[in-house]
């Protein structure tokens, strides 16, 4: 039930679970690319020290599973799950999800 998108290392390419327009084609926070280009895995709550905007105006996020999307050795883009629930706490399975996700999609770029 949580929302995921999808970015490469300039914007958000895709949304689901949640209304494509809120964030598609916005541009990616600096905080994030960072994140990307370090090719790490964030798994925080809004206040954590570890904690990544995703856009300039990203206000409504309580919890985020990020991980990056690497493709032939380079680091491409990310998948992140968000939270809007400021109660609600990542599990395994929502790491497991993300980090699936970003190795299928680095895959499939390689072919």
């Amino acid at each position: 039930g949580c929302p995921v998108c999808v970015t490469d290392r300039d914007q958000i390419i895709a949304v689901a679970g949640m209304p494509k327009k809120e964030l598609v084609g916005k541009s990616i926070h600096k905080d994030l690319e960072d994140v990307i280009n370090d090719r790490e895995a964030v798994i925080a709550r809004r206040g954590d020290t570890k904690y990544v905007n995703i856009t300039s105006d990203d206000t409504d996020y309580a919890g985020q599973v990020i991980q990056t999307i690497i493709c032939e050795g380079d680091a491409i883009g990310s998948v992140i799950v968000m939270s809007r629930e400021p109660r609600a706490k990542f599990a395994d399975a929502e790491v497991r999800l993300a980090a699936t996700a970003a190795g299928f999609l680095g895959r499939q770029m390689e072919s």
